[in-house]
């Protein structure tokens, strides 16, 4: 039997960590010099957020993406919290609203205008007032719109429905009273029905976050956790932390089984936190330390030994924090997967970070862009609060491209999520249902006391198979606004099926008259 190196092929070998130029960076930020272990920064598409150092209670800087070079030490700002800001979280289903907690005690959500911050903002849209002490970490739900989860210092989590029609939102809608001390991170499976937890006394539990029933807890003492996360669909739980002999460690763990990890690597013996970053289309896992200068990442699989090392970013210039661009904000015609924005103290600088693929076509590559979790929620909190479960609703990164579908619908979990990423998601038949509408609306017209009129309920449109289920027009701007685009580029695609039977027409006009001339001529 011949010897042969093991050798694993991956698409992610090659991929490389470019900084942007000190022209597109942000430079002049006054970082906030709290030693709190958070990532300090949140970025959606169109702003960024980062937490600064100001007198007088705390605020955070909230600045448009393309505003980048030299930061005016005059900008206004978001200030109207009493105590330091501790964690800031844009929504991800709206990108003018993001949440804020402090050590005042009170989680604050604002509002954030269209052109950005010209002035101070000092009052927020919402002022959720509960805990006893200190608010440390905030978390929205992946899935359902206007659900917060918050946590502090008083070992609460504490759940918000945000579309209570209150200012001051004094109640929550639940309590989770489980944990003996301070909560450190907070990570929901995909379709947000399970909720992992790490706290300080260096246990993981997973907690079902409608009830607050406890499922699962460690007792694992080789490894002490501080950070936990959920890797996507693959029903394994990540965390970062430190061994009995202090050295820092990554562990993976299985979501049905804690009592032992299923694999465990010492990395260094540095003292910085280690904040971890899962992308679940690429399956690559980034980890990156508080203090340090390098980002490590690794793929992971479903089988043994789980986690492939591939190669690190090094820098000079040790990073406080970091935020990361969500997925339909990065450029997919430079085959960027993943960006960082690196909060470099030292230097008050806010520095981009692209992770990108290396390929020599500028194409757009659909073997490293699935179908990925896009901006519009799955369900209402009402939806969620009475027991219902959805995987996030999908789009495509193809520029041009507004075709939505639902990752799970109910129980049902769509056989095209595999774990090699590749996700084909039939179109749904909206042509179908605006006929359906229109039909229902004329007979009605025509017939206001037939009965039959009033029993007829659309077909509604769910994972791109019709369901005779009552059609509710939009309630909100962002469903309205989805409905519109769904409908425009249904018009589009019309438009150009007409376009080309256009073409065909004048084609099959000249063959005739070329018919009709050669007859003539003879």
């Amino acid at each position: 039997m011949t010897w042969r190196p093991q050798y694993r092929s991956s698409k992610f070998r090659h991929v490389f960590g470019k900084a942007a130029t000190k022209e597109n960076c942000y430079d002049g930020v006054p970082i906030t010099l709290s030693v709190h272990d958070n990532l300090l920064c949140s970025v959606n598409p169109r702003f960024i957020a980062v937490i600064t150092e100001c007198a007088g209670g705390g605020a955070f800087l909230v600045l448009s993406v393309n505003h980048t070079g030299k930061v005016d030490p005059h900008h206004p700002k978001v200030s109207g919290h009493r105590g330091n800001v501790l964690d800031i979280k844009w929504n991800p289903f709206n990108d003018f609203c993001i949440a804020s907690c402090s050590e005042d005690a009170t989680v604050k959500v604002w509002d954030i205008p269209q052109q950005g911050v010209l002035k101070n903002i000092t009052l927020p849209w919402k002022e959720l007032q509960g805990h006893s002490r200190r608010v440390g970490l905030i978390e929205w739900h992946p899935t359902a719109s206007n659900i917060l989860f918050s946590t502090g210092y008083d070992y609460q989590v504490m759940i918000w429905n945000l579309s209570s029609p209150d200012s001051v939102v004094k109640n929550p809608v639940r309590t989770i009273s489980i944990h003996p001390d301070v909560v450190l991170s907070m990570s929901f499976n995909s379709d947000g029905s399970r909720l992992a937890t790490s706290c300080k006394d260096k246990k993981i539990r997973i907690i079902d976050p409608r009830t607050g029933t406890l499922l699962q807890e460690t007792s694992c003492k080789n490894h002490r956790a501080s950070k936990v996360l959920y890797l996507g669909n693959l029903k394994m739980l990540l965390s970062t932390g430190t061994s009995r002999w202090n050295h820092r460690q990554i562990a993976l763990w299985d979501q049905e089984d804690l009592s032992e990890p299923s694999y465990q690597e010492d990395l260094d013996g540095s003292s910085g936190v280690l904040f971890p970053f899962y992308d679940p289309d690429t399956h690559m896992l980034y980890i990156a330390g508080k203090g340090d200068g390098n980002i490590r990442y690794y793929e992971i699989s479903s089988e043994k030994p789980y986690v492939h090392y591939l190669t690190e970013y090094r820098s000079l210039l040790p990073q406080k924090g970091m935020g990361v661009m969500p997925k339909r904000g990065l450029d997919v015609c430079s085959c960027e997967v993943f960006r960082f924005y690196r909060l470099v103290t030292i230097k008050s600088l806010i520095e981009p970070l692209a992770m990108i693929v290396p390929r020599r076509s500028e194409c757009y590559q659909e073997d490293i862009y699935p179908m990925t979790a896009g901006k519009e929620p799955a369900m209402t909190a009402a939806e969620w609060l009475s027991g219902m479960d959805k995987g996030p609703v999908l789009m495509s990164l193809k520029p041009g491209s507004k075709v939505e579908a639902y990752a799970e619908v109910g129980s049902v979990k769509m056989s095209s999520l595999s774990l090699d990423g590749r996700r084909s998601v039939p179109r749904p038949g909206l042509l179908a249902l605006i006929q359906q509408q229109s039909a229902d609306e004329k007979d009605s017209k025509e017939n206001p006391t037939n009965p039959q009129s009033h029993d007829r309920t659309p077909n509604t449109i769910t994972n791109g198979q019709n369901e005779p289920t009552h059609c509710s027009p939009p309630k909100t701007e962002n469903e309205l606004r989805q409905v519109f685009y769904k409908q425009q580029d249904e018009i589009r695609r019309l438009r150009e099926i007409l376009n080309q039977r256009d073409v065909r027409i004048k084609q099959l006009e000249l063959e005739i008259k070329n018919v009709r001339n050669s007859q003539s001529s003879r």
